[in-house]
């Protein structure tokens, strides 16, 4: 049975969405090795030149703040006391040379003074926004707000999956 072009076509636009995923799959998942064992270097590379870090303590601009937030001192006490940058598996939508990455994370850390208790400092709610530069992916802007009951990460996660949230009453309280 001959093949017909267009049932190649085809084919090959999987494999090419197939290999972009995983190319996505592998820079996400380098990014908690990195920063918990201080590769600044590898983890800022992660970004586009002028990527966005937005987080709910902040905004880092471009690779060198995000670079220099691993360097920081809060980030190297994580480090030094034993942290974990722990990703869920991501939803990808791929676009083109543009892709969105959607999921979990948790930063787990070592409980200052045991022997080998930990705890889970922030769970946070990840849209990771992705452009391909050249044959690579590069990070061009990750929002993560954590999943303390306000609307934003519900609202990100949403988006994530392609649905819409229905209008809520009111955030709740802090601390309930």
């Amino acid at each position: 049975m001959e093949r017909q072009q267009p049932d190649l076509d085809a084919l090959f636009l999987r494999v090419e969405a197939m290999e972009d995923k995983w190319q996505i799959l592998q820079l996400l998942s380098t990014y908690g090795p990195a920063v918990d064992s201080g590769s600044a270097d590898a983890a800022s590379e992660l970004w586009q030149e002028d990527g966005v870090y937005d987080v709910d303590s902040g905004i880092l601009d471009g690779r060198g703040d995000v670079k220099s937030m691993i360097e920081g001192e809060l980030h190297q006490n994580f480090i030094m006391n034993g942290s974990a940058h722990m990703m869920s598996v991501p939803r990808i939508e791929l676009c083109g040379d543009r892709a969105v990455a959607t999921g979990h994370s948790q930063l787990v850390i070592k409980i200052p003074g045991t022997e080998a208790d930990f705890k889970v400092l922030r769970i946070t709610a990840n849209r990771w926004e992705l452009v391909r530069e050249g044959n690579h992916w590069r990070v061009s802007r990750r929002v993560g707000r954590l999943l303390d009951g306000r609307s934003d990460a519900r609202e990100l996660l949403a988006a994530g999956v392609g649905t819409e949230l229905r209008p809520q009453a009111t955030d709740p309280a802090p601390g309930m």
